[in-house]
């Protein structure tokens, strides 16, 4: 996406805006009523018009979203990203407990797919009642095991 600048005069619609920033239009519609971005100007037919600062800012958003800051922490980030508002260490302090948290997710599939992995492996594949698949979803498939 290169340099877009807009004047008043060069508002744009919302569809126009979606296009160019990748974001769905009823995304763009939650996030203004959620108060991530702000109610934009309207056209006396009552249809909302975008400039360069909402583009900007939805781009931020949607970038912020693909690393899979949560809505929370973005609202945080945009306050923090105001001139004078922050420092970058506390940037940074939200960046390394959300990189703590991908960390542990990350852990957690890796234990899954080791589960699944040895689960899948024990499947003969045949037309057998015994399914160690379904035996690992289906709580009433599971086997019993021994009262301690």
């Amino acid at each position: 996406m290169g340099e877009i600048t807009t004047s008043r005069a060069e508002r744009m619609p919302i569809g126009e805006l979606s296009r160019m920033t990748e974001v769905n239009i009823e995304t763009i519609r939650y996030y203004e009523r959620i108060k991530m971005l702000p109610p934009p100007p309207r056209t006396a037919g009552g249809r909302r018009t975008y400039g360069t600062a909402e583009l900007r800012l939805l781009v931020f958003i949607r970038r912020a979203r693909e690393l899979g800051f949560s809505l929370d922490e973005i609202r945080a980030l945009l306050r923090l990203e105001a001139p004078g508002a922050a420092s970058c260490r506390e940037v940074r302090e939200i960046a390394t407990r959300h990189l703590r948290d991908i960390r542990a997710k990350l852990g957690d599939l890796k234990r899954l797919e080791r589960l699944l992995a040895r689960t899948v492996a024990k499947c003969s594949g045949g037309t057998v009642p015994e399914c160690p698949v379904l035996d690992i979803l289906d709580i009433r498939r599971a086997p019993k095991r021994p009262a301690n």
